[in-house]
């Protein structure tokens, strides 16, 4: 069986492209999870143009690119697959003003619409569960994802996410694996109180490294096998500040952290593929 590739969300980083491939390289990892968004390497207005001339340089770096986060809009699907890239990685929110099942009918009305674009392009729009007011759980990716060919539309697990929305691992993997293709996250949670002893208790959602958040790398590594899993483990390199100060890491402060994790997850895959 194939060895899982690792890859790595670029969300922490806006140096130019080629500083960024010759960063990651660096570090270990063999591809990217491209940020289509405004202020990276490549913006949606442009993404058309620029996302195949991002891959092609990339690759010549030695890194692949399986997927992006970006929009599911039928530009950039085709961008996408102009470029080779097969997944359009996005979260799905829950709008409360209307409820929970009106939100998932709306994404399922969005992705109908997109299908044939979806299709003629060869690219999957993956969802990633996100714990809060999201589908946030690899229950509610099966709810969200029914009937669909994961081809088109796939679950992104993301165990992090399940970890504080309380689903086990072996649990997660069973209810998600139908509706994998090939995309799986790895990043760790936990919940931290916020407040001292002598108030009523708040916590946050604090994101660390694999050996300190709220399940096992090594467990989903096992399970993710067990069910013949081949594709990309994608590192989102999300890390929260210390506790007690709002937002995320950014740029080379989570280097440390990433890797620290990045070391553990290739010892995973040796060990577990072979």
């Amino acid at each position: 069986m194939a060895k899982p590739l690792i890859s790595v969300f670029t969300k922490p980083w806006t140096d130019p492209l080629p500083d960024l491939a010759e960063k990651l390289t660096g570090l270990g990892f063999q591809g990217v999870e491209l940020a289509v968004r405004p202020g990276y390497q490549v913006v949606p207005e442009t993404a058309r143009a620029e996302l195949p001339k991002a891959v092609k340089l990339l690759a010549e770096a030695g890194l692949k690119t399986p997927s992006i986060a970006g929009d599911i809009d039928e530009a950039t699907i085709e961008a996408c697959g102009a470029a080779g890239v097969g997944i359009i990685r996005i979260c799905a929110p829950i709008d409360m003003s209307i409820g929970y099942q009106a939100s998932v009918d709306a994404y399922r009305r969005k992705f109908d619409a997109v299908l044939p674009a979806l299709t003629r392009n060869g690219v999957a729009i993956g969802v990633q569960n996100h714990y809060g007011n999201h589908i946030g759980s690899a229950v509610g990716l099966a709810h969200l994802l029914a009937g669909y060919d994961p081809k088109q539309v796939c679950a992104v697990l993301d165990m992090g996410h399940c970890a504080v929305d309380g689903e086990p691992v072996g649990m997660a993997v069973d209810i998600a694996r139908p509706h994998m293709n090939g995309l799986v996250n790895f990043k760790n949670a936990c919940h931290l109180r916020a407040n001292g002893p002598e108030l009523e208790a708040e916590y946050v959602v604090h994101w660390s490294t694999h050996d300190h958040g709220g399940y096992n790398w090594r467990a989903l590594v096992e399970e993710l096998h067990k069910t013949g899993f081949q594709g990309t483990f994608c590192m989102p390199a999300e890390y929260s500040q210390q506790a007690g100060a709002k937002g995320q890491r950014m740029d080379d402060d989570v280097i440390p952290f990433v890797q620290k994790d990045i070391a553990h997850l290739q010892a995973l895959i040796d060990e577990i593929y072979g």
